[in-house]
């Protein structure tokens, strides 16, 4: 167990992720409204949107628009998620966000179908081609992601050492097409991890690939969000994916409610009791969570949305 990191960066990507799932069509301005918040609470990373098919993913339909009509704050960056070359094209096309490529993999069979409809070997045998389109458009790439990297609801539990040897994979498609691959994100997909697996998964990849920077992506489907982020932490692992307020979910891990990410704020304020800086507002989190439970019409999961700042209530304690 490595020692506790002294500080983390948080992704939030409850606009991308969080509304993805949701039923009803959340109006574009709306969409803004809350991307424009998170802006202002110290976020250096917002992933906005989904340049996907909008008939599998109804609330991308407005991607473009979304990408247009936002106010953008100085040192943020702004991304949004595509999974092929049409999506990456109109990622482009936009001239507002931030372009970084990367690796994709699944470690489940049975989910890329579902989400791509390929399999791993034609993910795998499709990177290369996806690295020499980065490059010709002179993006960056620096590393991957693999998802279902704890387990999958069509074919059950992911072996640490399969993981290792899919990020060993894609490790050498970096190296044999002479690009660095310094940061792997790990997805927990279909909200499968437990602390226990987070320890070995995480494990068995730094005593292979040591230099590697981990980036977790939890999901809260059994409510291990963010035990499973607390495990990270006892691992060393300074990078996390989150949603303010939960929002989230993947449409096609086969859950029948939203699964949700692990809850921004809620990651915040068990790092800020913990010493642990996170350069983000708390109180300003808790207000997009509260916005963002407005604009989606029905209640979301995230608990320091709903009992407070300990931070607010000590200093009224001590006022009194």
């Amino acid at each position: 167990m490595a020692d506790l990191p002294k500080s983390i960066e948080i992704r939030e990507e409850g606009p991308r992720e969080g509304f993805q799932i949701e039923k009803e069509f959340i109006p574009t301005a709306r969409k803004i409204e809350l991307i424009n918040a998170l802006g202002k609470t110290g976020l250096k990373h917002i992933q906005i949107v989904s340049f996907v098919d909008p008939r599998r993913v109804p609330n991308a339909a407005d991607a473009d628009e979304v990408v247009a009509g936002m106010t953008t704050q100085p040192g943020v960056h702004y991304t949004g998620l595509w999974l092929n070359d049409k999506g990456f094209e109109r990622a482009v096309a936009t001239k507002r966000l931030h372009i970084n490529g990367g690796l994709n993999l699944s470690a489940s069979d049975a989910f890329i179908k579902r989400n791509q409809n390929r399999s791993i070997a034609e993910q795998l045998a499709s990177l290369p081609a996806s690295l020499e389109k980065y490059k010709a458009q002179n993006v960056e790439i620096d590393g991957g992601l693999l998802s279902a990297a704890f387990g999958c609801n069509y074919e059950g539990d992911v072996s640490a050492a399969k993981v290792v040897d899919l990020v060993g994979k894609m490790v050498d498609v970096a190296r044999n097409g002479g690009v660095p691959f310094k940061r792997l994100t790990l997805a927990d997909t279909m909200g499968w991890a437990t602390p226990l697996s987070i320890k070995r998964t995480v494990g068995a990849v730094q005593d292979k690939f040591p230099d590697l920077d981990i980036v977790l992506h939890l999901h809260d489907t059994r409510g291990m969000g963010i035990a499973n982020a607390y495990a990270g932490l006892e691992m060393g692992v300074r990078r996390y994916d989150a949603a303010v307020a939960g929002l989230g979910g993947c449409p096609f891990a086969g859950h029948k409610g939203a699964a949700g990410n692990v809850c921004t704020e809620d990651l915040v304020f068990m790092c800020d009791e913990m010493g642990i800086e996170t350069g983000l507002d708390l109180n300003a989190l808790i207000e997009c969570a509260n916005l963002a439970e407005e604009i989606v019409g029905h209640p979301l999961p995230g608990a320091v949305m709903k009992g407070g700042s300990l931070k607010l209530l000590r200093e009224k304690l001590q006022a009194a």
